[in-house]
Order: C-alpha cells, then structure tokens, then sequence
C-alpha cells in the first residue's frame, strides 16, 4: 500500500456543516493538510456523495450552484478513482466477508484496489485495519 490517503465523504461534508464547529475545524485543518501534502484521493462515489448531502440534509444546506463549485475544486485538487466493475466485485466481497455496508464496503474496495492504505472516516472501527486498509476516524480527539 502506499501513503495515498482515501477522504471519506463525512469529512467533506464537516468542511462546510456549521452545526457542529468542532468537526468543522478538524475536517478544514486535515483537509488543508492532504492538500499540502498531495496525498488526498476521492472517488466519484465520495463526490457524488457529498453533492447530495450538502445539498439536501446539512441544516445550512449549499446551493446547487455552490456544490458544484465545490465539486470542481475537489477534482482539481486530488486524484478522483473511478467506481469499477473490479471495485464493485471487490465491494460485494467485503460485503461478503469483512459484514461491510455497501456503500462503506465501496469504500473499502476503491482504496485497497487504488493501493491506498489509509481511508479518514467516521464510518468504521478507529484503528481499524482490513486487508492492508487502515480506517482512522479523524473526529475522535488527540487521533491527528
């Protein structure tokens, strides 16, 4: 695995949900940090994700205009993986065998194929490590 660090769609949407200032700043600080760094990736699963989220379930809810600026800057900024017929397999199989939601076994599946070893979401077990994917959840304190 390399040191490529695969952003979960929750830290995305912290970077602009008011309601919880203290996620927010943690997600513009790491945010600011892989962008320094060169070592963010997305997925188009993750972008899409976020459009929908910021738009429709956030309580200070972003246009559709201002989503998709932001989505425009996400795919200047990092590398976006693609969701593959091998990720979905792949998915399925995490489903299958490491009890996986779906769209976190997705997750799972674009990182490890891409060789990311490093996936930033609240979404799985701190610490967590599956098949060479390591899970940090960057809202838990003293974890960055």
């Amino acid at each position: 695995m390399t040191d490529k660090t695969l952003i979960d769609t929750n830290v995305l949407v912290y970077a602009y949900d008011h309601s919880d200032p203290v996620k927010q700043q943690t997600a513009l600080t790491l945010l600011d940090s892989l962008v320094t760094s060169g070592s963010g990736l997305i997925s188009t699963q993750i972008i899409s994700e976020f459009f929908v989220t910021v738009t429709r379930k956030i309580p200070d809810r972003l246009t559709v205009e201002q989503a998709e600026e932001r989505v425009v800057n996400f795919c200047q900024i990092w590398p976006v993986l693609q969701i593959s017929e091998m990720i979905v397999l792949e998915a399925i199989r995490g489903v299958r065998v490491h009890c996986f939601s779906c769209w976190d076994a997705l997750v799972w599946a674009t990182a490890r194929l891409n060789q990311a070893g490093l996936i930033l979401s609240e979404d799985f077990s701190h610490e967590q490590i599956v098949e060479g994917v390591r899970f940090i959840n960057p809202f838990m304190i003293g974890n960055l």
